[in-house]
């Protein structure tokens, strides 16, 4: 049986080391160990330590200072130019031996996704037996870097551990490289290689890269449409990255919420607040009655009963009220204000009258049946829902259609409050095929009817975000990069629906990072229906000459595939700009009432139809035929089937996920 060789990850993090939970680096790099390694890998579960020199050294050393060391150890974390990135002066003077092409291989890769990888500080070298190696903290980052160099550890850990040299390189460069996985290329072609398969799940296999005809320094990553079909790439050059890792660079990228002033009335559902609300009054701000009734004079127990004079009349009307005598009632309603001296009040059942006034039309007196009447029975007392000054909601509380938030703002008299700015939403169909939906006359061949763009609108509109109609762009390069300039300065995300495949005219991707300067942060996800979705962000001025940044949302133009990437990928991102907690729709667990098949390679999302059965359960039927194109599979479907990879059939009774996209109905099981 072959030794593993034991790694053990580090986990650089003031914020992790005090909430463990919110660690993703080290079971993704577990994950990679798992994958990725070769089965050559027996990996420690991850350790974490705040960013402090002297707790990171402690760590190291005792790590490969034991007689039990680990042949590596990667570190996430601490890398970058903060003040508190200190992980490389922890690491560095701990190291007897320096691996600086561990350190240029990390880089040469990153640096193929994006340049600000040259703002890391990556360390690498031996300690004893040990090889350690720091990662970026970022989540995303460290994977890639890891991937990068992982298949040449095993040599590396073999060799800092005491192994013949000579042996281990009998075979010569070729057979080394053959135990490895890894062949020898041209210095662009393995950068290029890599940058495109390293994000890859693994279960994908790899690729063949499209030869590129133009340099790394001129080129970014999409097609130049100046070249021409026969020099567009064959295959698509973007990393395809699970839908996890999709969903954070989102998140990441997402912009800040912006405070803003609002007045207190039904705009305000769906908003969060951007402040603590305290009441600047009681609630109520008088002695109110609860009950329909009289306001009595009690001063001791067992002194209700009796026969009283009506002096007065108290209704729930602002106005003044006259003080109570001892000895008489004043009849008064819910809500009203007890006269001044009135201790208590007895409901209007426990009396009965017993004379009226010489005119016949007003009470003169009444008889209490009870003895029992307690001192403020039945009696609101002041603040007894509100204290003045008290805190009635919280910043980041939401808004909801229910009413109980706004009826609480109104009470305690607020006009104004501080709300999260909602980011207003462009929607935009591309293609020389579409035509607008409600044109008159048959179509023409080759031409399609645009049902993405209303869709796509009612589903954000619904979600209580204004929404821009921002038309349909042709495919032609110089025509959609007008229309996208003209978007950005009104709207502050951008849906745009087809031309993001394979095709010479899908033009999105090179506009984006050719003619508007823009970062496309991924291009493809792991994902059916919506593989080619695309998320970017794009440098902009506003209109006060300011810094600021657009987000572009290129869904696929499939109908099927731009609904289920819309509420998977745009929704969380608008959640976080307004500053909601919550992110992406809600989970819930489903009992399925048919078999329904998983694919191989991808995670799905089937469109289906979830009720409430009659067993208390919820149940859920696909709605069909799930092609990516077939717009009636969102016919009456109110969740998605959250289908894992792999493959295999889930049985009609088994348990699954699912995304709330709608109410839930009533069934019939």
């Amino acid at each position: 049986m072959v030794n593993l060789l034991r790694a053990a990850i580090l986990i650089v993090s003031d914020t992790a080391s005090v909430t463990p939970e919110s660690d993703k680096a080290g079971p993704l790099l577990a994950k990679t160990f798992r994958e990725d390694g070769n089965e050559t890998w027996d990996v420690e579960k991850p350790c974490i330590v705040p960013d402090d020199v002297s707790r990171i050294q402690d760590v190291i050393q005792t790590w490969c200072d034991d007689a039990q060391y680990f042949n590596l150890i990667v570190t996430s974390g601490g890398t970058g130019f903060a003040q508190k990135d200190t992980t490389p002066e922890a690491i560095g003077p701990l190291i007897d031996r320096h691996a600086p092409g561990l350190v240029h291989a990390m880089l040469a890769a990153s640096m193929q996704i994006t340049p600000f990888a040259m703002m890391s500080r990556p360390v690498a070298g031996v300690r004893k037996n040990t090889l350690i190696v720091t990662l970026p903290g970022s989540p995303k980052g460290a994977t890639e870097n890891l991937q990068s160099i992982l298949k040449l550890l095993p040599h590396a850990c073999l060799q800092a551990a005491g192994g013949d040299s000579r042996s281990l390189h009998s075979g010569g460069v070729k057979k080394l490289e053959e135990e490895a996985g890894v062949s020898s290329k041209p210095s662009g072609d393995l950068h290029r290689r890599h940058d495109h398969s390293h994000f890859h799940s693994h279960q994908h296999g790899s690729h063949n890269v499209p030869r590129a005809h133009t340099t790394p320094a001129d080129r970014p990553v999409s097609n130049d449409p100046k070249a021409g079909p026969t020099r567009r790439y064959r295959e698509s050059p973007y990393p395809m990255l699970p839908v996890e890792l999709a969903i954070e660079l989102i998140l990441k990228h997402a912009p800040s919420p912006k405070p803003s002033q609002a007045s207190v009335d039904v705009s305000l559902v769906g908003s969060v607040l951007a402040e603590d609300v305290t009441a600047s009054e009681a609630v109520p701000a008088f002695r109110a009655s609860i009950v329909d009734g009289y306001a009595i004079f009690v001063t001791k127990p067992k002194d209700s009963k009796g026969v009283f004079a009506v002096s007065s009349v108290s209704h729930a009307a602002a106005g003044q009220v006259e003080p109570l005598q001892y000895g008489r009632v004043a009849r008064i309603t819910t809500g009203a204000p007890l006269p001044p001296g009135a201790t208590s009040v007895v409901m209007v059942e426990d009396t009965v009258l017993r004379s009226l006034t010489e005119d016949g039309l007003e009470e003169n007196e009444i008889e209490i049946l009870t003895n029992d009447v307690e001192p403020n029975e039945n009696v609101r007392k002041v603040g007894s829902d509100v204290r003045a000054g008290e805190t009635v909601l919280r910043k980041g509380d939401n808004i909801t259609a229910v009413g109980g938030e706004l009826g609480l703002l109104a009470s305690v008299g607020r006009a104004e409050v501080m709300i999260y700015k909602k980011p207003i939403v462009g929607v935009l169909s591309t293609g020389d095929e579409i035509i607008p939906h409600n044109r008159a006359g048959p179509l023409r061949l080759g031409e399609v009817r645009d049902s993405n763009r209303p869709t796509i609108m009612a589903a954000v509109k619904s979600w209580g975000y204004e929404v821009a109609d921002l038309g349909i762009a042709s495919d032609t390069p110089g025509a959609l990069e007008t229309t996208l300039r003209s978007a950005l300065r009104t709207v502050d995300v951008i849906i745009t629906t087809g031309g993001v495949s394979m095709g010479e005219l899908d033009l999105l991707k090179p506009t984006i990072e050719r003619s508007l300067g823009g970062t496309i942060h991924f291009g493809r996800v792991a994902i059916k229906p919506g593989k080619p979705t695309t998320f970017a962000t794009i440098p902009f001025k506003n209109n006060a000459g300011e810094d600021d940044t657009r987000l572009i949302f290129s869904l696929p133009g499939n109908p099927a595939s731009a609904v289920v990437t819309l509420h998977l990928f745009v929704l969380p991102s608008l959640q976080a700009a307004s500053g909601e907690k919550k992110r992406g729709l809600p989970k819930l667990v489903v009992v399925l009432d048919e078999d329904v098949r998983c694919d191989e390679k991808r995670s799905e999302y089937q469109r289906a139809t979830v009720t409430a059965g009659r067993d208390g359960l919820l149940h859920a039927v696909t709605t069909g035929g799930q092609r990516s194109s077939r717009i009636g599979s969102l016919k009456a479907a109110n969740a998605l089937l959250c289908l894992p990879a792999g493959g295999g059939v889930v049985k009609a009774g088994g348990k699954m996920e699912a995304l709330l996209m709608g109410q839930i109905g009533n069934g019939g099981v």
